[in-house]
C-alpha cells in the first residue's frame, strides 16, 4: 500500500472527481481499472459503487479514510478472497490465448457454465466489457435492475476468462449474485442453460440501462397504417425505455398478426425479441420394443421393434406386430411385464401413452374367442405365474416362502377342459422347451386321495349352485391385470370360497390360485367373489433345479426388425424458423380478447421476422411438456456453420446491396447431453482473436474443428450477422489497441483521506 494522500472536496464534489483526483494523485494509468473502499467507524470496509452521487450523499466525512483497488493484470481484484479467485499458486506465472478458459463446475453448474461460454464469445459484448465501457453505464437507481451487481460481477468473469492468465476460473462470486436476485438459481440443482441465459440478458440490461428514468409508453395498433410506420413507431417506444449493449446486440422485432374467428378483426402489432425459440418438427410415429409369446412352445420369444403412431391405441401395437408374424391382432393380448409379475394387461382401446419406454411390453398369442363351425366354443386366458418355494421360516417347518421367478404366461384354456388335471398338461404342453419331463421312474403322483382328476376349475359363468352369471368387466389396472373385450381373461368365476384350497401336487410342479400380485392364495381373501382367477405354478426347489433349465428360459430370438437402423430423418435449421412463423391457433388457456367482440377469441397467430439484432440466439425448443407426458427431442438438426441467410424470413422490405445484412456466422453452441431428469452442459465456441473453435466441458478447454460442431446435443445456437463481424475484424495497417488490462501495472493499493 502506497502513503496516504490528502485532499480536500466540497460537498456538492462528485465521487467522480474524488475518482478522477485520486488516479492522478497515485499515477494511474488510464487503462488500469479501479473502484473504490470507504473505511467506517467499526473498520470495515465498504464499496463506493455509484460514483455520479456527490460526497453528501455518499455520507463521506471529514478525516475519513477512502482506499483505491486497482484491479491485477489476471482481471482479478487484490481484495478477492483467493479462494473464490481463479487457481492454483502454480498457475501465477500461465500465459495463454485470451478466451481459452474453463470454468469450475461448483456443482450442477454446467448449465450456467455453458450459458456463460456462448456468451462470453459474443465479441462485441465482450469488447464492451474489456475495454471498460460499461463503467459509464452502470445504472444504480434502475428498480428493474441488480443495483449494477450482476453487470459488475459478470465483468470481472470476462476480465478474468479474457486476461490469458487462467486455465480456469472458479465463478462463484457470480453464482451467488445470481442466487441472490433470482431465486430459483439458489441451491445446486440442475437447471436449464437457456432459461439462465435469459435471466442473465435481462438482468445485463436493466443493469446498464442508459435510460435512467422509463416514462409511461402506450402501446398502439397498427389500426390500417403501414407496416414500416408501425414498426418505427414500435421501436422508437422500445428504446425510450430501453437502450442498453444487450438491446444494441441481441434485440430485434417481430410482427405479430392476429385475427380474430368470428368477427375476421385483425390486430397487428410489433414486439421486441431478445432470442427465437423455435419448435422441432416433431414425429407423429414412435418406434416401441416388444417380444411376442407364441403359443407354438418350442418357439422362443421374439424381440420386435414397431413404428406405431404417437398418439395411437393398444390395437394400432397389435396390427403393427402382425404385419412381422402374420398372427390376427384378434389374437394377442398385450401386458407390462414387471417383476416377474403382470403390473397391468391392456385394453385394446387404451392410449400407447401409458407406455412408457423403459417398460417391458410382452404380447401374447391366444386362441380366438370361437372357432368357426357347429362345434364352436369359447376358451377361458389365464395369467399363470412362476414361484418357487424357499425354507421353512417359522421353528415347526410350517410356513413356506415363495417367490416369483421368470417370465408369466398368458394361456388360452377350452371351457370344457377347466380342471386341474387339464391344466397341469396345458401348462407342461406350454413349458416343454424348457421343462423336461419326467420319466416314468421319476414320477411322484402324489396323493391322490386329496383330490381327483376329475376336480374341475369351476367354470366361468357358473356358480357353485350351476346357476349362470352375466359376464362382467373389471376395471383394468396396476393391482388387478384384467384387460377386458373378446379376449380378456374372464373375471365371473366363483369367488374364493367356491375353489379347491389347494391342488393335489403333480408331478413336477402343483397349481395354486393366486390373487393378481402373485404374492398369496386367493383363499385368504372373503371378499372379492366375482375377480379374475390367476394360476401359480409353484415349484419345489429340488424340482425346479432337476427339471427346470433357467438359460433355457430366459432366452429369446431378435426379430430382422431389430437390426434395422431407424434413423430419424434430420431437420434444417430453415424448417424449423418455418415452423416457427406457421400460422397457428391460439390454445383455451391463452386466449385473445377482441377489441370489436368484445370477449376473448381462440384466435389465429402469425408471427413474422421484421428486423433481426447483430447477434441472433436461436433456441431449440427439445423439451416437450404436455398434460400427460414429458420428452426431450433429440432430432438433429442440421444448422450451417456460415451463411445462414434469413432474406427469405425477414418481411421488411429490404436492402438489395447490403446481403451481409441477412446472413450469419455461427459463433456459438450450447449442447445438452442426457435427458430430462439428468444431463450435462457443454458449449462449442469461436475465439474472436484466433478464429478458432474450442470444446468447453466445465474447466476443460481443447480445440475441434468445425465438422465436430453439428449433433444431436445442440441446444441454443448464437449467429453473427456478417456486417458485424467485418466491423469487428482490425483494420490493415493499423495497430490493434489491447483489449485487455494486461498491460497495468502490478497490483496495488492505494489509499487518501478526505478533507
Amino acid at each position: 500500500m502506497d502513503t496516504p494522500h490528502t485532499a480536500q472536496f466540497s460537498h456538492t464534489d462528485s465521487i467522480d472527481l474524488v475518482v478522477r483526483t485520486a488516479r492522478e494523485q497515485f499515477l494511474v494509468s488510464p487503462q488500469e481499472e479501479t473502484r473504490l473502499w470507504v473505511k467506517n467507524a467499526e473498520g470495515s470496509f465498504e464499496r463506493l459503487c455509484n460514483t455520479r452521487v456527490t460526497v453528501l450523499d455518499a455520507a463521506l466525512k471529514t478525516g475519513q479514510v477512502v482506499v483505491m483497488e486497482t484491479r491485477n493484470k489476471d482481471g482479478t481484484w487484490p481484495s478477492a478472497p483467493r479462494a473464490m479467485s481463479s487457481t492454483s499458486e502454480e498457475d501465477a506465472d500461465f500465459q495463454g490465448q485470451p478466451g481459452i478458459c474453463g470454468l469450475t463446475n461448483l456443482g450442477n453448474t454446467c448449465f450456467m457454465n455453458s450459458a456463460l461460454q456462448c456468451l462470453s464469445n459474443v465479441p462485441q459484448l465482450t469488447e464492451y466489457f474489456l475495454k471498460n465501457r460499461y463503467l459509464e453505464e452502470l445504472n444504480f437507481c434502475n428498480p428493474l435492475g441488480m443495483k449494477g451487481e450482476i453487470a459488475e460481477a459478470y465483468a470481472d468473469l470476462v476480465k478474468q476468462a479474457w486476461s490469458g492468465h487462467h486455465r480456469s476460473i472458479v465463478p462463484h462470486v457470480f453464482k451467488t449474485k445470481v442466487g441472490h436476485f433470482a431465486s430459483q438459481f439458489l441451491g445446486y440443482q440442475q437447471h436449464d442453460s437457456q432459461e439462465l441465459l435469459s435471466f442473465l440478458l435481462d438482468g445485463l440490461h436493466e443493469d446498464l440501462n442508459r435510460v435512467k428514468k422509463k416514462e409511461y409508453v402506450e402501446l398502439c395498433d397498427a389500426a390500417g397504417r403501414p407496416d414500416q410506420e408501425v414498426a418505427q413507431e414500435a421501436w422508437q417506444n422500445h428504446k425510450r425505455r430501453n437502450d442498453s449493449v444487450i438491446v444494441d446486440t441481441f434485440h430485434g422485432l417481430f410482427k405479430s398478426t392476429l385475427v380474430c374467428p368470428d368477427c375476421g378483426n385483425v390486430s397487428v402489432t410489433f414486439d421486441p425479441f431478445c432470442y427465437l425459440s423455435v419448435p422441432l418438427p416433431v414425429s407423429h410415429k414412435r418406434v416401441m420394443e416388444v417380444f411376442f409369446v407364441s403359443m407354438d412352445p418350442r418357439r422362443k420369444p421374439e424381440q420386435h421393434r414397431l413404428v406405431v403412431p404417437k398418439k395411437g391405441k393398444i390395437s394400432d401395437l397389435c396390427v403393427a406386430l402382425a404385419k412381422h408374424t402374420g398372427i390376427s391382432p384378434e389374437r394377442m393380448m398385450v401386458a407390462d411385464v414387471f417383476s416377474h409379475r403382470f403390473y397391468k394387461i391392456y385394453q385394446l382401446e387404451e392410449s400407447l401413452s401409458s407406455i412408457l419406454d423403459r417398460d417391458d411390453i410382452f404380447i401374447y398369442e391366444v386362441s380366438g374367442r370361437a372357432a368357426i363351425g357347429e362345434n364352436s366354443r369359447e376358451d377361458v386366458v389365464l395369467p399363470i405365474y412362476l414361484r418357487e418355494r424357499t425354507p421353512a421360516r417359522d421353528y415347526n417347518n410350517s410356513y413356506y416362502g415363495l417367490m416369483l421367478f421368470g417370465h408369466p404366461l398368458l394361456v388360452s384354456v377350452p371351457r370344457d377342459r377347466l380342471s386341474w388335471d387339464a391344466l397341469y398338461h396345458i401348462l407342461l404342453y406350454r413349458l416343454s422347451r424348457y421343462v423336461t419331463r419326467p420319466s416314468s421312474d421319476d414320477e411322484d403322483d402324489g396323493d391322490e386321495k386329496d383330490l381327483e382328476d376329475k376336480d374341475a376349475i369351476p367354470k366361468p359363468g357358473q356358480m357353485a349352485g350351476g346357476s349362470s352369471q352375466d359376464p362382467g368387466q373389471e376395471q383394468a389396472g396396476p393391482s388387478s391385470g384384467v384387460a377386458s373385450g373378446s379376449r380378456a381373461p374372464v373375471d365371473n368365476s366363483p369367488g374364493p370360497s367356491h375353489w379347491p384350497q389347494r391342488a393335489r401336487r403333480k408331478h413336477l410342479f402343483t397349481l395354486q390360485t393366486v390373487n393378481s400380485n402373485g404374492t398369496s392364495d386367493r383363499s385368504t381373501f372373503n371378499e372379492d367373489t366375482h375377480a379374475q382367477p390367476y394360476i401359480a405354478i409353484d415349484w419345489e426347489p429340488e424340482m425346479k433345479k432337476r427339471y427346470y433349465d433357467e438359460v433355457e428360459a430366459e432366452g429369446y430370438v431378435k426379430h430382422d426388425c431389430v437390426s434395422y437402423v431407424l434413423k430419424k430423418a434430420p431437420v434444417r435449421l430453415q424448417e424449423c424458423i418455418e415452423l416457427f412463423t406457421t400460422v397457428e391457433t391460439l390454445e383455451k388457456e391463452n386466449p385473445w380478447y377482441c377489441p370489436t367482440c368484445k370477449q376473448h377469441q381462440l384466435a389465429t397467430k402469425k408471427l413474422d421476422l421484421w428486423m433481426l439484432p447483430e447477434t441472433l440466439i436461436i433456441h431449440l425448443k427439445r423439451f416437450s411438456y404436455t398434460k400427460f407426458s414429458r420428452e426431450k427431442l433429440d432430432t438433429l438438426v442440421e444448422f450451417p456453420i456460415r451463411d445462414l441467410d434469413f432474406s427469405e424470413f425477414v418481411i421488411k422490405p429490404q436492402n438489395e446491396s447490403a446481403p451481409e445484412l441477412y446472413k450469419y456466422d455461427l459463433i456459438a453452441v450450447s449442447n445438452h447431453y442426457g435427458g430430462l431428469r439428468d444431463g450435462h452442459y457443454t458449449t462449442f465456441a469461436c475465439n474472436k482473436d484466433s478464429g478458432q473453435w474450442h470444446y468447453f466441458d466445465d474447466n476443460s478447454v481443447s480445440p475441434v474443428t468445425e465438422n465436430q460442431i453439428e449433433s444431436k446435443a445442440a441446444y441454443v445456437l448464437f449467429y453473427q450477422r456478417q456486417d458485424v463481424a467485418r466491423r469487428l475484424q482490425p483494420q490493415p495497417g493499423l495497430s490493434e489497441p489491447s483489449a485487455s488490462p494486461a498491460c497495468g501495472t502490478p497490483p496495488s493499493s492505494e489509499s487518501m483521506d478526505v478533507n
